[in-house]
């Protein structure tokens, strides 16, 4: 078969982050698409959340990235209709509410409109592409990637309320890349300044590759398994409870890490004390 050209101005990477968004999206619909109507109320690691709010809440959000990308405008008066409503109702009234009036069917084919929709808008995006989000605009890499990150962080939510089989995948790198480019907005958003130094990461991939960023020279490193950053950094684990090395400066950064937009939020606390 011969492969596809990308794109003018869309790099091969671009084109691998939509086809790999587009597979993780996949991966969590073979789990939910066969729960009975009993289990999309099944209770989530997050506290008040059933599965069916995990879903509602991709599919606010992938519906808000589609007009992020398409209709910039539209969507920051949308962010503005947000904030309202978070304000008047709370911000899972807000974003839930009518998601869980729906049936359980329906939500799952509410829940892929929106992927749908994402997924077409994503298609004009090009390399050079800054797209609004809630926070700092993002690059089309960074703001797919960001994407992916949360449909997997969900998903994992999802897969262990249901205690479902979800094998960890070469995906994964696109969300470790994410965590550690994050690292100054994980202070940032807290109203803090980063400690001086850098910090490497050596992570070791699901099929035992190795991956890695940063400086060679750097002051720290954090090493262990790509997976476990990844719940770290996307707060479904605290480092504590992970196979993660690092010295103070890394675990510095990992007990703050949030490599997700939105306000400030504190991770689970180490299982030890709950």
């Amino acid at each position: 078969m011969t492969k596809k050209a990308p794109a003018v101005g869309s790099s091969d990477e671009l084109d691998t982050l939509r086809r790999d968004l587009l597979a993780e999206q996949e991966a969590l619909d073979e789990i939910v698409s066969v729960m009975t109507n009993y289990e999309w109320r099944h209770a989530t690691p997050s506290l008040g959340w059933c599965v069916a709010d995990q879903i509602g809440h991709l599919t606010y959000f992938d519906a808000s990235a589609a007009t992020a990308i398409i209709d910039p405008d539209a969507f920051r008066a949308g962010v503005d209709e947000l904030v309202a409503g978070a304000t008047n109702e709370g911000v899972d009234d807000f974003t839930l509410g009518s998601f869980r009036r729906l049936s359980a069917r329906e939500q799952l084919l509410t829940w892929r409109r929106a992927r749908r929709a994402l997924s077409g808008a994503a298609t004009s995006l090009r390399d050079d592409a800054r797209v609004p989000w809630y926070g700092p605009s993002m690059s089309a890499k960074s703001f797919l990637s960001a994407r992916l990150m949360e449909t997997w962080a969900h998903g994992t939510d999802v897969a262990e309320a249901l205690h479902a089989d979800r094998p960890a995948t070469k995906r994964l790198r696109h969300v470790a890349q994410l965590g550690f480019i994050t690292r100054k907005w994980s202070y940032q958003v807290r109203g803090e300044e980063p400690p001086a130094g850098h910090v490497r990461l050596e992570l070791t991939g699901p099929t035992g590759e190795l991956w890695t960023w940063g400086l060679d020279q750097a002051e720290d490193t954090i090493r262990g398994p790509a997976e476990e950053f990844c719940l770290v950094v996307t707060q479904r684990r605290h480092v504590d409870d992970t196979s993660l090395e690092t010295g103070e400066l890394g675990y510095h950064w990992l007990v703050r890490a949030q490599a997700f937009a939105g306000a400030a939020s504190d991770g689970p606390e180490p299982r030890s004390v709950q």
